[in-house]
């Protein structure tokens, strides 16, 4: 098991070196992670203290995946991502950009369906030219699948927000305000006929006017506004990812965001494994000679 961690340990090492670019961005966005977190401990914000924490363990997780998995990411996909991390976690929640730029968690979602489309069409890809796959699939199914992969992940988080705002009183589900509402909730009669509010300036709760100009909407508005733009992101993606194969790596556009499988030199938790053989194997046949 020692050994099993010192190899990973090795592999990622080798990993987060291999292309220059994405190193430098790794690098300069983890000190940034670690002096932010240094303040945050100082100000005796350990809320913020576990997002730096979170964001140190997620910048590692595309190197990590990428030995265990033994796909390549492509420069500018995992320099995406782990900018992506950064301003979701550190720009996002530790630093309030997502109550002082309304369109930061807009931005994010659909940054978020380009990237899952990305992912799950690079699964689908890598497994249809897949010898001992037992089926191939057209560029157009391709992207459907793409497509559909990338909208489960928008759903799922979707799911994820309504459960920390339901049983732990969290509001990762933004409210917004609005100035009319339509319901049946209010029809008189007690039937379904549709009431119309309009020009709400004011709601009062408890005998306490909120005073925020409006009617609070708990996060119904938000939910929708991020699965729209995770299906603009999920559109755009897979219309890419249906030409690359239409094209089959020809395009260099699509190339810079389309994982592959590693070449056997670029397998470093194998080179790793082999190199500890080869440092092990003239030991034991010392030890061999020697009975």
């Amino acid at each position: 098991m020692k050994n099993i961690i010192k190899n990973n340990f090795k592999a990622l090492q080798m990993e987060l070196r291999e292309h220059k670019s994405s190193f430098i961005v790794y690098f300069v966005l983890r000190l940034l992670v670690i002096i932010i977190m240094i303040l945050q401990i100082l100000n005796h914000n350990y809320e913020n203290v576990f997002y730096c924490i979170l964001t140190l363990l997620l910048l590692i997780v595309p190197s990590f995946l990428q030995i265990q998995l033994k796909i390549e990411l492509p420069t500018t996909l995992e320099i995406i991502i782990l900018l992506f991390i950064f301003a979701a976690e550190i720009l996002g929640e530790v630093s309030s950009y997502y109550t002082h730029f309304p369109y930061w968690d807009t931005m994010l979602h659909t940054l978020n369906g380009f990237l899952a489309a990305a992912i799950g069409f690079s699964l689908v890809d890598i497994l249809n030219r897949n010898e001992k796959a037992k089926f191939v699939l057209s560029p157009l199914y391709m992207a459907i699948v793409a497509f559909c992969f990338s909208m489960t992940v928008g759903v799922m988080w979707e799911f994820f927000e309504f459960s920390m705002d339901t049983f732990f009183g969290m509001d990762t589900q933004k409210d917004a305000i609005v100035h009319s509402i339509s319901t049946v909730m209010l029809d008189p009669t007690g039937g379904t006929a549709v009431q119309h509010i309009d020009n709400i300036k004011e709601v009062i709760i408890n005998g306490q006017e909120l005073g925020l100009g409006g009617y609070l909407d708990i996060g119904l508005k938000d939910t929708m506004k991020d699965l729209i733009v995770n299906f603009i992101g999920a559109v755009v993606f897979s219309i890419i990812g249906y030409f690359y194969v239409k094209k089959r790596g020809r395009s260099k556009f699509a190339n810079r965001f389309i994982p592959s499988l590693k070449e056997e030199d670029a397998d470093f938790l194998r080179l790793v494994a082999e190199s500890k053989e080869a440092q092990n194997e003239p030991l034991s046949q010392k030890t061999s000679a020697s009975k």
